[in-house]
């Protein structure tokens, strides 16, 4: 339309659709993204191709009692294939905490699930290996699957490594069917991974990384598994580790095989170490793991009964870069123990202990005033910030 003046009058639906995108991008607050849609459909189209994230109301990326206490909705294969339509750019999606939805749910991910790149399958108890063989098929695209709590085999673990080759954060915490024998696989056919969670998988060693771990690899939760000596000796092989949780192993390990986390230079990258209620850790196991991992910040030594004064000696000589240490409940943190933390770890700025019962009080207060800069919290922390599926 011609203006008075001889121009032409402009409205917003003569706008082409990269201006609108461009329109919609740089809208910052959430309720005007929100709105955008209701202005017309053509608008509406514009904020569906740009929604990237779904998660449903129950779902949650982090374990909360709340998230817990919700009602689970019935999501049904009907209800994700409206969705998907929909919003067919989504690159991230979270079905966690959707307790009753059935393999059959994820059918749709065969025909829209080609750009997700990460898919959160929390406590989705009805989900099997016919499930992630839907993903897998779908989905070659992820890089990152969170399947805590889900009914899978080393069967569908093993299908989904061969199609998901780009795969690097993988959380199978509680998949109790899980093995060593998935876990070869996944290690085989993944090359870029980065994090991997087997806590409480009672059928993994560790050996399943023998040979095939990854130097990508830097993060690791191995928590309340059975490992062998060759399993812990197989996970730092690859080099890459940063962060190596393998609490609570009391009643796993014969004898003492956590040595070798500090051994050949393969523990130079190591930030943070758990070993929290591993009873059975020696003051040796301790002195080879500070002499070889001298980068450590965060180490996590509560409840290590065994560890005697050789170990704390070699704690305070090696660990020049440690700034937290965890002690709680250790039987045998003695005086001379403490004394020789103060004299060492000069970088040390936080120390967690509780029930110190041979530590004098003297000892004590000689320690809070010789090391002034140290923060001493009368507190246990059981797990790290940080990690990639919290």
């Amino acid at each position: 339309m011609e203006g008075p003046s001889g121009y032409y009058l402009t409205s917003m639906k003569d706008l082409p659709e990269d201006c609108l995108n461009f329109i919609f991008q740089r809208l910052e607050c959430n309720s005007d993204r929100e709105s955008f849609g209701l202005t017309c459909h053509r608008w509406l189209h514009i904020q569906n191709i740009n929604r990237l994230f779904l998660q449903f109301q129950c779902s949650f990326t982090q374990l909360d009692l709340s998230s817990l206490s919700q009602t689970s909705p019935t999501i049904s294969s009907f209800h994700l294939n409206r969705l998907l339509t929909r919003f067919q750019q989504l690159e991230s999606l979270s079905l966690s905490g959707c307790t009753e939805l059935p393999d059959s749910g994820l059918t749709p991910l065969q025909y829209y699930g080609s750009r997700l790149q990460k898919i959160f399958l929390d406590c989705c108890f009805r989900i099997t290996d016919e499930g992630l063989s839907l993903i897998a098929i779908g989905c070659p695209s992820l890089t990152l699957i969170s399947l805590y709590r889900c009914n899978i085999t080393d069967v569908g673990l093993q299908n989904l490594a061969e199609s998901c080759l780009g795969l690097k954060d993988v959380n199978l915490s509680y998949c109790v069917l899980i093995s060593d024998h998935g876990l070869r696989a996944l290690s085989q056919k993944c090359s870029q991974l980065r994090a991997v969670s087997v806590s409480f998988c009672k059928g993994v060693s560790g050996v399943g990384f023998r040979g095939c771990c990854s130097p990508t690899l830097a993060y690791l939760e191995a928590e309340s598994c059975k490992l062998e000596p060759e399993g812990i000796t197989a996970i730092v092989n690859g080099g890459g580790l940063e962060y190596l949780n393998v609490s609570n192993l009391r009643w796993c390990i014969a004898g003492d095989g956590l040595a070798a986390i500090g051994g050949a230079g393969l523990g130079t990258k190591l930030r943070v170490l758990n070993l929290r209620m591993c009873r059975s850790v020696s003051s040796e196991s301790v002195a080879a793991i500070a002499k070889g991992c001298p980068f450590l910040q965060d180490w996590n030594l509560s409840i290590c009964h065994e560890v005697k004064i050789p170990g704390w000696k070699a704690v305070g000589e090696n660990c020049n870069n440690l700034e937290i240490i965890h002690l709680n409940r250790c039987r045998n943190l003695c005086d001379h123990g403490l004394q020789a933390l103060r004299d060492g770890c000069r970088r040390l700025r936080i120390m967690y202990i509780t029930g110190y019962y041979q530590v004098s009080v003297p000892a004590m207060e000689m320690f809070k005033w010789s090391r002034s800069d140290v923060q001493i919290k009368e507190e246990e922390i059981t797990t790290v910030p940080n990690w990639p599926f919290r």
